[in-house]
């Protein structure tokens, strides 16, 4: 390895704009409807999981509501 090569990493500064993002998205700003592409009951947990799993229906995110 190249004892000139830096590497260096980092972290989104989630603490700084978490706040605004929650802000705009309760104001309507911002729409997240769309990251959520199978929202099902908890009794349909299993099979919303293996859905997740498989990749089966389009499914990219379950989410489970009460």
């Amino acid at each position: 390895m190249n004892k000139g090569l830096t590497l260096r990493g980092a972290q989104q500064h989630g603490q700084r704009y978490l706040p605004m993002l929650l802000g705009r998205i309760a104001n309507g700003e911002i729409t997240t409807s769309h990251l959520a592409t199978h929202v099902m009951s908890l009794d349909d947990g299993p099979r919303g999981y293996d859905m997740f799993k498989n990749k089966k229906d389009g499914c990219v995110r379950a989410v489970f509501q009460p």
